[in-house]
């Protein structure tokens, strides 16, 4: 008998919390969100009317074609479609690569993996100024491939530790295996351990790409008119004469959708690449 108002309470207590949790969630996520995207569409009278319009009567893409087109959005879209796409490729390849060598070979020893994460400890500030005058005097300033070389060594210590710790789980026996019939060793680990190990690149070339994405430094010192990327337009909005509201947050908006899509189509790939690459065996 005492044994069943314990399981209601228990039984109650599950609904509640989360209940809470979704009201958290809806609070701090979904409602800043739909406030950015409910002044992009509004008119610029309404931004600090009082009370708050949080449904505009007369909705409005004014700002999506000013933050696009008068601001050169759509190029810096384009740019940073290029550079972090190509920047991801190139630290997922490597990423593997290295993180194969590393955790099937000991290549370097035992800190060699630790030393190749520490290089990301190091804040950008520091090496900036070199990697500035460098890229002046061998003409790759304000250019794609020098983005695509900067980004590719900013992401690539976090996709060889990634992949380090998901090789190190995985078991040799089906790469012994593959050897035994008679594969190289190369072989072996393009036709068994790189589908073996598909979640945790796809895991490391979103972490990448995010980062690329949304990585302001390298993009402001690095670029001028020509490769600048998304995150640098944002300058534009602000001046002595005010902030355009309507058009940051227009191009916010933007700005979510690649990532948002890539997140979703390798959501399956991504949380078990994440969960067994955390696994210390």
């Amino acid at each position: 008998m005492p044994a069943r108002p314990i399981r209601r309470r228990r039984y109650r207590s599950v609904p509640i919390g989360r209940i809470l949790l979704l009201g958290f969630f809806v609070i701090f996520v979904i409602v800043p969100l739909y406030w950015v995207f409910n002044t992009s569409i509004k008119p610029s009278s309404d931004y600090l009317a009082i009370p708050p319009v949080w449904f505009p009567d007369e909705p409005t893409i004014v700002h999506y074609t000013a933050a696009l087109f008068t601001y050169r959005g759509l190029e810096g879209l384009i740019n940073s479609i290029i550079i972090s796409s190509a920047a991801t490729v190139l630290s997922a390849l490597f990423g593997t690569l290295m993180a194969y060598s590393l955790s099937r070979y000991n290549t370097g020893g035992q800190h060699l993996s630790f030393w190749v994460l520490s290089q990301r400890f190091l804040p950008p500030i520091a090496i900036i100024l070199p990697i500035f005058l460098i890229y002046r005097s061998i003409g790759i300033y304000d250019t794609h491939l020098g983005m695509i070389l900067a980004y590719t060594v900013f992401t690539l210590p976090v996709s060889v530790w990634m992949m380090f710790a998901y090789f190190r789980q995985m078991p040799r026996s089906m790469e012994e295996a593959a050897l035994v019939d008679g594969c190289t060793r190369w072989r072996a680990f393009w036709t068994v351990a790189v589908p073996l190990a598909a979640p945790g690149i796809v895991a490391a070339a979103v972490f990448a790409f995010i980062a690329c994405w949304t990585e302001f430094f390298f993009a402001l010192l690095l670029t001028s008119k020509n490769a600048f990327t998304l995150p640098t337009v944002f300058r534009s909005f602000l001046s002595f004469q005010g902030a355009q509201y309507g058009e940051a947050a227009a191009l916010s908006i933007v700005s979510l959708g690649p990532s948002i899509a890539l997140g979703v189509l390798a959501q399956r790939h991504l949380v078990r690449g994440l969960t067994l690459g955390a696994v210390r065996g």
